[in-house]
């Protein structure tokens, strides 16, 4: 398996090295060590976890014109290429398939363990200090403003919308990342949610205080 693991990441590290989305090569591997920390403690299947945690980003619907299946296409290829057994394949295509977020009112389809663990270690990484520096990295790839008062978030009911819709930065935390902790699969995950959460709720605290400091009404 180490032999597979060392393939794989030879093969798609130069994808990432330069992204500046805060989709990096640096969040995958934390994601791949968190992945591996959860399954220390929840069991599930190794190999599906670290080829799943490794390849979950491959092709990103935010990134390919919102095709959710064309990720776990790209990671089959490329697992077929290496040799690696059909129903591990299988696997790991429903994983990378399904573990995005989609949307507040967008119910995930997460049946595996395996999926479930490789699903809360990339929503950790969306969360606590890093999450909050990832996500203006994003925003401001995207051209979306730090904050917008006159844009309230929304709660999507679809992906499209999640998807299609503006936003703001700000707005960012309250349609997604401050969902996350209650979204947890797993009780190593919930536990390490909860730290992560209070950073947030304390980021935009100082955040709101900051941006109205001393202003008056016109």
């Amino acid at each position: 398996m180490k032999n597979t693991v060392d393939k794989i990441i030879s093969r798609i590290k130069g994808q990432f090295e330069e992204d500046a989305t805060g989709h990096d090569w640096h969040h995958i591997m934390r994601v791949y060590n968190m992945s591996c920390h959860i399954q220390t403690n929840e069991g599930g299947n190794r190999e599906v976890i670290e080829y799943a945690s490794l390849l979950h980003d491959i092709s990103d619907h935010k990134f390919n014109g919102g095709k959710l299946d064309e990720g776990g296409k790209v990671a089959s290829a490329l697992l077929q290429e290496l040799g690696v057994a059909q129903n591990i394949i299988d696997q790991v295509k429903y994983i990378v398939d399904n573990v995005s977020y989609k949307g507040s009112k967008t119910k995930v389809e997460m049946n595996s363990l395996e999926g479930k663990i490789v699903q809360d270690a990339d929503r950790l990484d969306a969360i606590g200090a890093i999450g909050i520096a990832r996500t203006f990295a994003y925003g401001g790839n995207r051209n979306q403003a730090i904050y917008s008062p006159e844009l309230q978030p929304t709660e999507h009911q679809t992906f499209e919308e999640y998807h299609q819709s503006k936003t703001s930065t700000i707005n960012h935390f309250y349609e997604k990342l401050l969902l996350l902790k209650d979204r947890m699969n797993t009780s190593t995950g919930i536990v390490i949610a909860k730290e992560r959460h209070q950073i947030m709720e304390s980021f935009l605290e100082s955040f709101l205080e900051e941006w109205n400091f001393n202003q008056t009404e016109n």
